[in-house]
């Protein structure tokens, strides 16, 4: 079995066995993928450090025919999230990436779009802004599978929203305008929905330096957020725990 490379994300671990891990991955290569670590809680020569989700690492593993596991060999870490200081906060905004990237994203199927997108908020997601990468990474994810349709039209009837008049519905995609909107639906404020057109021209970077309060953006979150969980067809843990802090 001839041995693979790829710079990988890691997902999610879970025991198996006395000291094997399964690890959840995904790779820039090679898309996402579940793999054996054997010993991987005594080895901390290959993998040491490495197993946290959202480590950035080089991957080295082998596909085994028939099996829906590879053999991770190893791992070397390019980003560990424990090199920054830690809180709550940031820890849950962590999860929530690694959370809706092993749900959402297929098996090996690489995208590499999505593989650069959470490399740039991983890299601006500290204990001072957690809220700008957050609210970046959801919006984007949401575009990116497909679920975002043009926000400055209704999608009901295709007339140009004003920003004083949006509405989203947990039932459907994109926005509404006031004759259009259902019993049940959320409205997205001026702000947010301009913030939102920004956000889909521009890096993450060029959003570091502005002052985010939690409230800023908090119904695009809950916008995009609904969009996630409908085509997902699950509540998001990491999303329920973000909401009690």
């Amino acid at each position: 079995m001839p041995v693979l490379g790829s710079e990988a994300i890691i997902l999610h671990t879970w025991p198996v066995q006395e000291a094997d891990l399964i690890v959840s991955f995904f790779s820039r290569d090679f898309g996402k993928m579940k793999g054996v670590a054997k010993a991987a809680l005594k080895s901390r020569k290959r993998f040491g450090g490495a197993l946290e989700p959202t480590t950035v690492a080089r991957a080295w593993f082998a596909e085994r025919p028939g099996q829906e596991l590879v053999r991770l060999d190893q791992l070397e870490i390019i980003r560990s999230p424990l090199s920054a200081p830690v809180d709550a906060i940031r820890m849950a905004v962590l999860s929530f990436y690694a959370e809706v990237l092993d749900e959402a994203l297929p098996e090996h199927d690489p995208q590499d779009a999505v593989f650069r997108l959470v490399l740039s908020v991983l890299e601006h997601t500290t204990i001072e802004q957690p809220w700008m990468p957050l609210t970046y990474f959801s919006l984007w994810m949401t575009r990116l599978m497909g679920l975002l349709p043009d926000i400055a039209h209704c999608i009901a009837c295709g007339e140009p929203l004003r920003g004083a008049d949006l509405w989203f519905s947990s039932h459907a995609d994109g926005l509404f305008c006031a004759l259009h909107r259902s019993g049940n639906a959320g409205s997205l404020s001026p702000d947010s929905w301009q913030l939102a057109q920004r956000m889909l021209r521009a890096p993450a970077a060029a959003f570091a330096g502005e002052p985010w309060s939690r409230r800023r953006g908090q119904d695009l979150r809950r916008f995009t957020l609904q969009a996630l969980e409908r085509h997902l067809e699950r509540k998001l843990r990491t999303a329920e725990a973000l909401a009690r802090l």
